[in-house]
């Protein structure tokens, strides 16, 4: 496959552990989130690789971020335009993903962010 591909860089871009989960933790709400919400709702990642993505996020221009700078000093996150349009193609995923059965059950699970779209 040619590297130069869109849809090869987007899904290689995609596939990186954790970007998918924070998009879509960052999509519940719709509004700001504080660094520490998301890794609160996030008890798997580690905080390295939170930042890490949330800036790789942002570089993407999926992710908008913002410094309050008064006391204490808040660092948050929302989805930009693109970011809320790209979590409707994951739930065009999920609704593709239940038509042709491609999990013989669907996911019952309180905490699935998935299934929360």
């Amino acid at each position: 496959m040619d590297h130069s591909c869109t849809v090869y860089k987007t899904m290689d871009y995609l596939s990186k552990r954790w970007t998918v989960m924070i998009l879509l933790e960052m999509y519940k709400g719709g509004e700001w989130k504080r660094f520490s919400e998301i890794k609160r709702a996030m008890k798997e990642v580690t905080p390295k690789v939170l930042s890490e993505r949330l800036r790789e996020l942002e570089s993407e221009g999926l992710v908008e971020h913002r410094v309050e700078t008064s006391f204490p000093i808040k660092s948050e996150y929302r989805l930009t335009e693109p970011g809320v349009e790209l979590m409707e193609v994951v739930h065009g995923l999920k609704t593709w993903a239940l038509k042709w059965k491609i999990d013989s059950e669907p996911c019952r699970s309180q905490s699935c962010r998935l299934c929360k779209l």
